[in-house]
């Protein structure tokens, strides 16, 4: 039985936009699921935080990432354009909705259901960096946020109502990308030219390819692998008993899939395992340089609290040793605590080694003493 992609394209643009839409408001652990505080310059990713200084993590995600998209787009091909990418789930959707009201002013009222898209997409995307109760009410309140707005939507309203698909076929570094990793393998749609003399020249497939190109004509860079040829073609060629001219075609198991797949697996691996081998709370000490009286020393300190709990923590100093200053701290989860203190010492010694604890915790950091 000839499989109708459209219906299983539609449901994946449906389910992948109400995923895109809510997710910033879903809170794990107190923070949004997945958002980037440019104020903290934290990622929260479901339930645990990546720091900008956390540059292992980062790297480790920057692999995972590259060879994942590498292996996806070398075996499936263009999945990511005509399924999946938000240029081409928007542009779908606005069509379809202005599709009911008849076809004659299609085009004109989509651009008209652009504008409110435009607006929800600007400020879903602001939701990514703000949470949106504080976005919402910086629409109204602050400037800066409000000015984000307009600009965004703008931006978006033009690139999708008057670039649209010309977008994907001659600007989006990810299309050229995609050209280069392909092999004779890949998933792609493709012709069937030994049934060519049976073929009956409708060009329904050329008149519903949305980046308007001919499939007949052979593989070109600019299809996105959406699969509207073949369901215009199965139209008509089912009623001749024939299967749809165009058709995916490729090959999906094979060795590149199993060893490029592995090492992606890999990758993914590494990085959940430096997860969880990341310590709950970091504790960093260092020594001011500063004139100070003979037997006192300045050091400032940071701690980074990992957890999803807050913390009850205090600083403590060795046997012969005063601090003077903040050393009982109290950190929110995720938070980060900052500060200095003194440091006033009896007889000489070149160290200091100060201990924090608390909440099952025990970290010891050393530094020079003057």
């Amino acid at each position: 039985m000839q499989i109708i992609w459209k219906r299983y394209r539609r449901a994946v643009e449906i389910l992948q936009a109400i995923l895109l839409t809510g997710l910033p408001f879903l809170n794990i652990n107190g923070q949004s699921a997945f958002r980037f505080d440019i104020r903290e310059l934290n990622l929260y990713f479901f339930g645990s935080v990546i720091r900008i200084g956390d540059f292992y993590l980062i790297l480790a995600a920057t692999l995972f990432l590259l060879l994942f998209i590498t292996a996806v787009t070398m075996i499936l091909g263009r999945v990511w354009c005509g399924w999946l990418c938000p240029q081409t789930v928007l542009l779908d959707l606005t069509e379809s909705l202005a599709s009911i009201f008849g076809k004659k002013h299609r085009k004109t009222l989509q651009k008209l259901i652009l504008l409110p898209v435009s607006a929800l997409v600007s400020i879903t995307m602001i939701w990514y960096f703000v949470p949106p109760a504080e976005a919402m009410r910086g629409l109204f309140t602050y400037p800066l946020i409000a000015g984000f707005f307009i600009v965004l939507w703008v931006l978006v309203y033009l690139e999708l109502g008057f670039l649209g698909r010309r977008f994907c076929t001659t600007i989006c570094p990810y299309a050229m990308m995609q050209n280069a990793l392909f092999d004779k393998d890949t998933l792609v749609i493709e012709y069937d030219k030994s049934r060519d003399s049976t073929c009956m020249r409708c060009d329904d497939c050329v008149k519903v390819c949305p980046v308007g190109i001919d499939i007949k004509e052979g593989l070109s860079n600019s299809c996105i692998a959406c699969a509207e040829c073949i369901d215009a073609c199965w139209l008509k060629s089912s009623k001749r008993d024939l299967p749809p001219f165009p058709n995916y075609k490729g090959k999906i198991i094979r060795p590149k899939t199993i060893w490029l797949g592995g090492l992606t697996a890999a990758s993914a691996l590494v990085l959940v395992m430096l997860f969880a081998m990341r310590p709950p709370v970091e504790f960093n000490l260092s020594r001011v340089q500063e004139p100070l009286p003979p037997g006192l020393n300045r050091y400032s300190w940071s701690i980074y609290n990992n957890t999803s709990r807050t913390l009850e923590l205090k600083i403590e100093a060795p046997e012969g040793t005063t601090l003077i200053g903040e050393h009982a701290i109290s950190i929110k989860p995720f938070g980060v605590a900052r500060n200095k203190l003194l440091v006033r010492a009896t007889g000489k010694r070149e160290t200091v080694k100060l201990t924090l604890t608390g909440g099952g915790i025990t970290i010891s950091r050393e530094a020079g003493f003057l």
